[in-house]
């Protein structure tokens, strides 16, 4: 099925369905792409489809049977600058749950998040996951239950070298400017997993990344 395009239509597609297409995405396959079948997919399955003769509307077929690669992790982030590079990685590199979290160094706090949905829809669509994370409304760090997380702790940069000792699912990585000594505290506290990340300080959206390679099974 390789070049076939891949469209997100909803989480619970499901065969026989008849479904409209935007008139962006009518375009992008019967002109851009130039063809009539495409593979359609969302809540973690995938189908065969075509485009009806009108154009207008997609016919969701067989279900392909291909499990969805994407995992388990919920990734916890402060809202950054580059927060739509953070989410585009986020969903390449599988993560199932994305958890938006205001801290005390937070920088950012217009996001457009129903534009970053249509990034996570759009690198889904191209990273042949089945599946597009979910994004939740912010909350405050002071919301986060802490003792059932791991957190990308740069004190590690700075001679503090701490790895990883159990599997956990759900991690959480700082603004630019870092989690505030506060945080730091209340993860230690509550017995947060801390995860190095090395000793050279990273970019937000980067160590994001890596952060989640730290925890993925």
């Amino acid at each position: 099925m390789k070049n076939i395009p891949r469209i997100f239509i909803g989480d619970n597609v499901q065969s026989g369905m008849i479904i409209p297409l935007s008139r962006e995405t009518a375009h992008y396959l019967t002109h851009v792409m130039r063809r009539r079948d495409a593979i359609v997919f969302g809540g973690g399955n995938e189908f065969c489809a075509a485009v009806d003769d009108a154009g207008k509307n997609i016919i969701v077929g067989e279900n392909t049977g291909r499990a969805d690669p994407s995992g388990d992790v919920t990734l916890y982030f402060a809202p950054i600058k580059r927060t739509d590079d953070l989410i585009n990685m986020a969903t390449q590199l599988g993560v199932k749950k994305l958890v938006p979290v205001i801290t005390e160094h937070t920088n950012a706090p217009h996001i457009n998040w129903e534009r970053m949905r249509k990034i996570a829809i759009e690198a889904a669509e191209q990273s042949n996951r089945n599946s597009v994370p979910e994004i939740t409304s912010p909350i405050k760090f002071a919301d986060v239950d802490l003792s059932h997380i791991a957190f990308a702790d740069e004190r590690a940069a700075y001679g503090n070298v701490r790895a990883k000792t159990t599997k956990i699912n759900s991690i959480m990585v700082g603004p630019e400017g870092g989690f505030s000594t506060a945080e730091f505290a209340a993860f230690d506290s509550a017995g947060a997993t801390p995860v190095s990340l090395g000793a050279t300080i990273l970019r937000a959206e980067l160590a994001a990344a890596i952060a989640i390679t730290r925890v993925q099974k």
